[in-house]
């Protein structure tokens, strides 16, 4: 398959620490992967760099055909989807729910003066209707709950048919009915046929959606694991990573994970 994303030797460092650390990996368009370890293991520093916001100290970073530092990130950055707290914060809290989502064809927050067609109305409903937030589209975005501004920002995120959706910790925050819904949702959406490659940073397997097929598993920006869910998302695995004895659950495609007694 076509691969989307290619990690060669990457480091990150800063004030003489390496938060990403000699890091190889490589994701094609049928996969949907979930990074997981521990506050500080470089999570969202992996995903600002496969967002193309990010450029590594040393190594090479290729994103769906382009190498990091060899092209114009401006024309990169439309083909893909990200959605996490930091956009959520850039969005004004007086913006429609249906001109959060309208905007992303301009790669824009807020709207100002930019011409929509109603092929983009269209779309944009279209769009809020698969994420459950249609009866939204006039509210404005400040007055929704954790749970639907996170839909939201999704929504958003793939507005522009990505060809690489990157979500941060989408399901932070949310109390156990909103995140279950999201859940439910992203499940569906990762299993679809045109659904493109998916990268889902979280910090518990709990969070793990039902359609999601890797795991990259890293540890003070170093990675411990990666692979097929599976085979890689392990009690021997997740306890290398967090540093204590941890047990693994699974049901139904759905993981739990607690501190061995």
């Amino acid at each position: 398959m076509p691969q989307v994303l290619e990690f060669s030797d990457v480091v990150v460092r800063r004030n003489a620490r390496n938060i990403v650390d000699r890091v190889d990996w490589s994701v094609t368009d049928d996969q949907r992967w979930v990074v997981l370890g521990p506050n500080g293991a470089g999570k969202t520093t992996v995903l600002q760099l496969a967002a193309s916001l990010l450029h590594p100290t040393s190594g090479s970073v290729g994103i769906l055909g382009e190498r990091l530092g060899r092209t114009d990130v401006f024309e990169l950055r439309p083909r893909i989807g990200f959605a996490s707290s930091a956009m959520a914060r850039r969005i004004p809290a007086e913006e429609t729910v249906l001109d959060v989502v309208l905007t992303a064809a301009y790669a824009v927050v807020g709207r100002w003066r930019e011409d929509y067609e109603d092929i983009d109305e269209r779309r944009a409903m279209r769009v809020l209707a698969e994420w459950k937030l249609e009866g939204l589209a006039e509210r404005t975005f400040g007055t929704l709950s954790d749970g639907e501004q996170k839909r939201v920002q999704i929504a958003r995120a793939v507005m522009t048919d990505p060809e690489l959706l990157l979500l941060d910790e989408p399901t932070a925050s949310l109390d156990l009915g909103a995140r279950e819904e999201l859940l439910a949702l992203l499940g569906g959406y990762a299993q679809a046929p045109t659904t493109p490659a998916m990268i889902m940073v979280t910090h518990h397997v709990e969070e793990i959606p039902v359609g999601f097929t890797h795991v990259l598993l890293l540890r003070e920006g170093r990675v411990v694991a990666a692979g097929p869910l599976a085979q890689t998302l392990t009690a021997e695995s997740l306890t290398e990573t967090f540093g204590m004895p941890i047990t693994l659950t699974e049901d139904a495609g759905r993981y739990a994970a607690r501190a061995a007694s």
